[in-house]
């Protein structure tokens, strides 16, 4: 009889303890979300997320409250998530290709590499969280003035004062706190998952209210809900096939020696991916559509007429209201994806790997040019990958004309993929963990 090692996922004691910490420290995040930011008025903020939808700064509202699960309802002080980190590391990793130095430290010596790319996101998220929580405080500002109540108990001026300041220091500290958390669980739970459980956290926080909004309209509930379940399944099934998508580029290793006697050479594959970024060209795409309107709140309320015209122009561009917003975003998503792509298949380093191994792509020459080959048979086969999850992205767009309360099947988007990606990661992450324990997929059992 077989039997999965999953049964053993309990009786690991050390997994058993890095899944109960993981747990635990996902708990504390959802805890913490619930925490609100010293000196905001909790009844106005939910005035203004009643009236989300009008416009294209209410948009933007909406969006930002589904990445955040839920905190931007509430203002509370993990508002922003641990997307200032997301997109300080997006910022130094286009300054990599730019930056000689920079480009040469990543050559010399991968491991200095990474710890002084990891060193300095840190020290950018702290500027980039403080940046983003000013301009999310003008969001809510903007939108307060619709309101019967003010949204500052303090009063609606926002200059530097101290009430100002400790609300962008407060937002400021529950980002970092969440990114602290997030490494921890990636250092003692599940392993380099901690940024993407926390993201997963938030959002799968969402799918109950999504739910209830979807069945409060009495005369459209079970037609939306039956393409709600269709779609959802559809995407999943979808996502989880482009994702084990994978070309199998044929590589000829040498023979061993044994004794006097030379053995034939083995052929093995070097599996590429349809999709080696996985979810994070969508999150990338996500951080920098949202952070220009985030800037232009700053300028919403100018003197200068054509200043405050074109404040609100992109507000309205990059919040969710335009047409425009998602074709940008599926170009950005495609974009990013070999953007991220090459990246990480550079870093990787097959051409010289192999080399060193004595293995050879047949009728491709050692070294650079099998760097060079494989790019280029990555890329081909990126496209289709790409295009996925261009669409998937944008999916709430493609179905709001057609399905009623489409508006209301937000986890579609971008949801849907991060929670389907982070399953499947952490899946193959603890699969990988059994089986370096010894726990093989099938055991024979007497």
């Amino acid at each position: 009889m077989k039997r999965s090692a999953w049964r053993y996922l309990w009786t690991a004691v050390d997994i058993r303890n890095r899944l109960l910490l993981t747990f635990g420290l996902l708990l504390v995040y959802r805890l913490a979300a619930h925490i609100p930011v010293p000196g905001v008025n909790r009844e106005a903020v939910a005035q203004i997320m009643s009236q989300a939808g009008a416009g294209g700064a209410g948009t933007l509202v909406g969006l930002l409250d589904l990445l955040s699960g839920g905190t931007v309802s509430t203002f509370s002080v993990l508002a922003m998530g641990v997307y200032p980190y997301i997109t300080a590391q997006i910022i130094l990793q286009l300054l990599v290709p730019i930056i000689p130095r920079l480009q040469r430290i990543m050559e010399e010596d991968p491991r200095q590499g990474r710890e002084f790319q990891e060193r300095w996101t840190y020290y950018l998220a702290v500027p980039m969280a403080a940046l983003n929580a000013f301009g999310q405080i003008r969001l809510m500002l903007s939108l307060g003035g619709a309101t019967s109540l003010p949204l500052l108990t303090f009063g609606s001026d926002l200059g530097f004062n101290l009430p100002t300041l400790t609300m962008i220091i407060s937002m400021t500290g529950g980002t970092m706190f969440a990114i602290w958390l997030g490494e921890l669980i990636s250092e003692y739970g599940v392993r380099n998952q901690g940024l993407s459980l926390i993201i997963f956290a938030g959002i799968v926080s969402r799918i109950p209210s999504n739910l209830l909004s979807i069945l409060s309209n009495e005369s459209t509930r079970w037609v939306a809900l039956f393409f709600f379940i269709v779609i959802v399944v559809a995407a999943v099934f979808a996502i989880v096939v482009v994702q084990q998508g994978r070309r199998n580029v044929p590589v000829m290793y040498p023979g061993r020696r044994m004794g006097n006697r030379q053995s034939m050479p083995v052929r093995g594959n070097l599996p590429l991916q349809v999709n080696m970024a996985g979810m994070i060209p969508v999150i990338f795409a996500q951080s920098i559509l949202t952070f220009p309107a985030i800037i232009a709140q700053f300028f919403v309320a100018s003197t200068t007429p054509w200043i405050a015209g074109t404040a609100v122009g992109i507000s309205n561009l990059f919040g969710g209201q335009s047409d425009w917003y998602w074709l940008l975003f599926f170009l950005m998503v495609v974009g990013f994806t070999y953007f991220y792509t090459d990246v990480i298949f550079s870093q990787q380093n097959y051409g010289e790997n192999l080399k060193r191994a004595g293995a050879q792509v047949p009728g491709v020459t050692k070294g650079p040019a099998t760097q060079k080959y494989l790019m280029k048979v990555l890329r081909r086969i990126t496209l289709p990958g790409a295009v996925f999850l261009g669409i998937v992205a944008v999916l709430p767009f493609l179905v709001k004309n057609v399905i009623p309360g489409a508006t209301n099947i937000s986890i579609l988007s971008t949801g849907l993929l991060i929670v389907v990606g982070v399953v499947r990661d952490t899946f193959f992450g603890l699969d990988a963990e059994l089986k370096l324990r010894g726990y093989d997929d099938t055991l024979l059992v007497r």
